[in-house]
C-alpha cells in the first residue's frame, strides 16, 4: 500500500467569500470531482451550480517538489436554478457530473450536468486583445464612418492571460426524471445520459435530438421495481456500455444487436445468501456506482457496504469483494433513520487498477490494494492539514477495548462523509472532496 502525505489541502469557497470549515452554507457543498485526460485539470462541481478548474503547476528547476501542487485556473458559473413549469417543481443547480473530452487543441472541453440539462464547455486561454478598429473607438463604440479619412490595419498587443469558459452546446429537454450519469463514449462523438429509468444517446454536434437506448419504465408505474443508479460506456468498444441498478444487478449492453438495448448482453448479479437477509438488505444492495477499469476487462461496483470487482466472462458472482465499512453493519437500523444509508458513495480506480479508492464516514476514504490484499483506512481532515505531513491510517473500535489510536464505532460523524473521489490518470495524487473541502494528497516525497 502507498504511503501518502498532504500535498496541500484546497479550501473549496465561492468566489469573494471567506468561510471556516465550520460555517459553510448548502451551495458550497462538492457534488463531483473529476480529473481530465491528462491529470493536468482538476475539476470540482457544487451544489451551487459553480464549477471550478485547478490546474497543476509546472516543475520549477528552484523547486521540483512543486511539482504536484494545484492552483485555480478557472471559475464559471454552469447551471442556475430553473423552474419546471409544466410540474411546478424547481430544477436545482447542483452540479450532479463532470466528464472531461480528450484534448484537441489548446482549448479544453467538458461536460457538465443537473438533474435536468447537460453542457458542454470550451475553456481556453487569451493573451491578446486586437486593437486598431477601423469602426469602433478604443472603448468599442461604434465611430461614424463619415469621419474616417484613413484606414488602419488591426494588430494584436499581449494582454494579462485571461480564462474563459463559453458554453458551446446545451443539451436539454429530453430527461424526465433526474441524471445520474453522463459518459464520453470512445468514439468522441457521442455520449450518453442516465436518469432513474431511460439512457439517452447524444450526438455532441447536436442538441435537438437524441436517441433513447434504455427504457425500463413500466407502462403501469405501480410496477416499477428498480431504477437506474449509474451508466458508463466502455473505454474501447463504442458499441458496449454498462447500467447498474437499485436492485444490486450490473446489465451489459451492446448497441449493435438492436436500437434499444432493452434485453442486456449480460446480466451479473450475485445471488443473495438467505442467512444474511434482513429488511435492509434491498436498500445495501443498490449500487451507488460502476466503473470500468482501464483496459475494459474488469467492472467495480459500490454499494453501501462494498467494492465488488466483476469479470466480464463471469456472471455469477464478483472476483473480488471488499469490505468498506462493515462495523456499520451493526448501525443500519439507526441509519435508516437519519437517511445516512441513501448515500450514494462513488469509487475509482488507479492509473493501473491495482488499488481501489472510496469513501466512508468521518471523512475517512478506503484504499484497497489488489495484489497484495492489503487495506488502509485514512483522513482528510483539516486538523491535521500540515503540508507534507505523512497520512497516518485510522482505525475503527466496534466493542471491547479502544486503545489510543482507535476511534469507536460509536464516536464516528456521520455528517462528515466522502462521497466524491478522484485519481490521477497516471500518477499516485488523489483528490477527495469532503463536504466544502477539497483534499489533494500524493505519493509520499523523499
Amino acid at each position: 500500500m502507498k504511503c501518502f502525505s498532504r500535498y496541500l489541502p484546497y479550501i473549496f469557497r465561492p468566489p469573494n467569500t471567506i468561510l471556516s470549515s465550520s460555517c459553510h452554507t448548502e451551495a458550497d457543498i462538492i457534488s463531483t470531482v473529476e480529473f481530465n485526460n491528462t491529470g493536468e485539470l482538476l475539476a470540482t462541481g457544487d451544489k451551487g451550480g459553480r464549477v471550478v478548474i485547478f490546474q497543476r503547476e509546472q516543475e520549477s528547476k528552484n523547486q521540483p517538489h512543486r511539482r504536484g501542487e494545484y492552483n485555480v485556473y478557472s471559475t464559471f458559473q454552469s447551471h442556475e436554478p430553473e423552474l419546471d413549469y409544466l410540474k411546478s417543481l424547481e430544477i436545482e443547480e447542483k452540479i450532479n457530473k463532470i466528464r472531461w473530452l480528450p484534448q484537441q487543441n489548446a482549448a479544453y472541453f467538458l461536460l457538465s450536468t443537473n438533474d435536468k440539462t447537460v453542457k458542454l464547455w470550451k475553456v481556453s486561454e487569451r493573451d491578446k486583445r486586437p486593437e486598431g478598429y477601423n469602426l469602433k473607438d478604443e472603448e468599442g463604440r461604434l465611430r461614424d464612418p463619415c469621419t474616417i479619412t484613413t484606414l488602419r490595419v488591426p494588430v494584436l498587443r499581449p494582454m494579462d492571460l485571461m480564462v474563459e469558459a463559453t458554453p458551446r452546446r446545451v443539451f436539454s429537454n429530453a430527461h424526465t426524471y433526474h441524471i445520474n450519469s453522463i459518459s464520453v463514449n470512445s468514439d468522441y462523438e457521442t455520449y450518453m445520459s442516465a436518469d432513474d429509468l431511460r439512457i439517452n444517446l447524444w450526438n455532441l454536434e447536436i442538441t435537438n435530438r437524441s436517441f433513447n437506448i434504455v427504457d425500463i419504465k413500466p407502462t403501469n408505474m405501480e410496477e416499477l421495481t428498480e431504477v437506474i443508479t449509474a451508466a458508463e460506456f466502455h473505454p474501447h468498444h463504442c458499441n458496449t456500455f454498462v447500467y447498474s441498478s437499485s436492485k444490486g444487478t450490473i446489465r451489459l449492453c451492446d448497441m449493435r444487436s438492436s436500437a434499444l438495448c432493452d434485453k442486456h448482453s449480460k446480466l451479473f448479479e450475485e445471488p443473495e445468501d438467505p442467512s444474511n437477509r434482513s429488511f435492509f438488505s434491498e436498500i445495501i444492495s443498490s449500487i451507488s456506482d460502476v466503473k470500468f477499469n482501464h483496459s475494459g476487462r474488469y467492472i467495480m461496483t459500490r454499494d453501501y457496504l462494498t467494492v465488488k470487482v466483476w469479470d466480464l466472462n463471469m456472471e455469477n458472482r464478483p472476483i473480488e469483494t471488499y469490505q468498506v465499512h462493515d462495523y456499520l453493519r451493526s448501525k443500519l437500523c439507526s441509519l435508516y433513520e437519519n437517511d445516512c444509508i441513501f448515500d450514494k458513495f462513488e469509487c475509482v480506480w488507479n492509473g493501473s487498477d491495482s488499488v481501489i479508492m472510496t469513501g466512508s464516514y468521518n471523512n475517512f476514504f478506503r484504499m484497497f490494494d489488489r495484489n497484495t490484499k492489503r487495506d488502509v483506512t485514512l483522513e482528510a481532515s483539516r486538523e491535521n492539514s500540515k503540508p507534507r505531513a505523512i497520512l497516518k491510517p485510522r482505525k475503527v473500535c466496534v466493542g471491547g477495548k479502544r486503545r489510543k489510536d482507535e476511534i469507536s464505532v460509536d464516536s464516528l460523524d456521520f455528517t462528515k462523509k466522502i462521497l466524491h473521489t478522484a485519481w490521477h490518470p497516471s500518477e499516485n495524487i488523489i483528490a477527495v472532496a469532503a463536504t466544502n473541502n477539497l483534499y489533494i494528497f500524493q505519493d509520499k516525497v523523499n
